[in-house]
């Protein structure tokens, strides 16, 4: 194929691979829950109890939906601004959605094993490998023509990522010390994210024109 073809081809492939993207992502966030279920035939007192037990569950769920659904947005948004399909991104998608179907799995282990490290490692290593191939992405999509935004908006993008890849990375040794430990440490982005966001906001308002310029 000469590459005038593969140019003409390339949205076509390109938003086959985000369709096959939002199916996958649809069935991993429909896949956390699940866990989430109560037994039947209870009476208050039983109802209360298994409630009380179902919230490592709920916290899960909340915890694994946040990533997925970031992941999905900055997904949607680097096809959207993809030049042209080649094979790189193909497979760096394709292992992406494979450690994104699976973080149903490790989600409920941490559900019912948050005490054992090997459960919240692998978890963590789950999240920071899927990072890593969004962050990826990213780069090599940058490479291929600067996606649209300002220069800042991009570096923060990848600040973005890089931060939750190196939280979630470290965490993996930090479990296995620790694994208390290492579900607080997750806890480190939130104020790193909302920083983040702020600057990402303000980096995207558009530069008011200078009144002294005639």
């Amino acid at each position: 194929m000469d590459s005038a073809a593969a140019q003409t081809r390339s949205p076509v492939g390109a938003e086959r691979l985000a369709a096959l993207s939002d199916g996958v992502f649809a069935i991993a966030l429909t896949l956390l829950v699940l866990d989430l279920s109560l037994p039947p035939g209870l009476d208050s007192a039983e109802f209360r109890a298994e409630l009380h037990r179902t919230l490592p569950n709920l916290g899960a769920y909340a915890l694994s939906f946040a990533v997925i659904a970031q992941y999905w947005r900055g997904h949607r948004q680097l096809l959207a601004a993809l030049p042209s399909l080649d094979e790189r991104v193909t497979a760096l998608t394709l292992l992406g959605l494979a450690l994104t179907a699976l973080l149903p799995f490790p989600t409920s282990l941490i559900a019912e094993y948050s005490a054992e490290p090997l459960a919240v490692a692998w978890y963590a290593g789950n999240v920071a490998a899927a990072t890593a191939v969004h962050l990826a992405l990213l780069l090599i999509i940058h490479r291929e023509g600067p996606l649209p935004g300002a220069a800042p908006v991009r570096r923060l993008d990848v600040a973005d990522l890089a931060l939750s890849f190196v939280v979630f990375l470290l965490s993996v040794p930090l479990a296995f010390v620790s694994p208390g430990g290492a579900l607080l440490f997750w806890l480190l982005l939130i104020p790193l994210k909302v920083t983040i966001g702020h600057f990402q906001r303000r980096a995207a308002r558009p530069v008011p024109p200078d009144r002294g310029t005639p």
